[in-house]
């Protein structure tokens, strides 16, 4: 696949998840709970989790905001949905670390599937909070359960 198509089927995937997206509906007596406001742009994210022992089992998140927020913040209700809180701490690290450039592994590329498609958003530094948001409500959520 050329650059060019890999470009186009990124931006395609983001479009889709923004104009679409996934689990978005708000969840109704959630164990955990979270949100995050970036001040500079206003966009929101509020994300609610069911826990199933240590299990995600459904996870509600509601964006406000631009279209790689709202992309982001679905793509992160797919990935994260029947992991346990800490395979999606993890996951999170390794998204948080695609954004900001640390190098990653075959492996640890393969493993974020298509979320990747989020690191085209790293060419236009101001909007990688836009991206890192739902993944900063998920982090205080989270940080309620442990």
């Amino acid at each position: 696949m050329a650059p060019d198509d890999l470009d186009e089927l990124y931006r395609a995937q983001i479009l889709e998840h923004s104009r679409n997206p996934r689990n978005h509906e708000q969840l109704d007596a959630p164990d955990i709970e979270g949100n995050a406001v970036n001040p500079f742009c206003g966009d929101e994210v509020y994300v609610q989790v069911k826990l199933a022992g240590d299990m995600l089992s459904a996870i509600g998140v509601q964006s406000a905001g631009c279209a790689i927020n709202r992309a982001s913040a679905s793509m992160m209700s797919e990935a994260v949905r029947g992991r346990t809180a800490a395979e999606a701490t993890e996951f999170q690290t390794r998204f948080r670390e695609l954004m900001t450039g640390a190098p990653l592994s075959p492996a640890e590329r393969g493993a974020l599937g298509e979320i990747c498609a989020l690191e085209s958003v790293r060419a236009f530094p101001v909007r990688v909070k836009c991206a890192l948001l739902p993944w900063t409500a998920l982090e205080d959520a989270l940080e309620l359960y442990r």
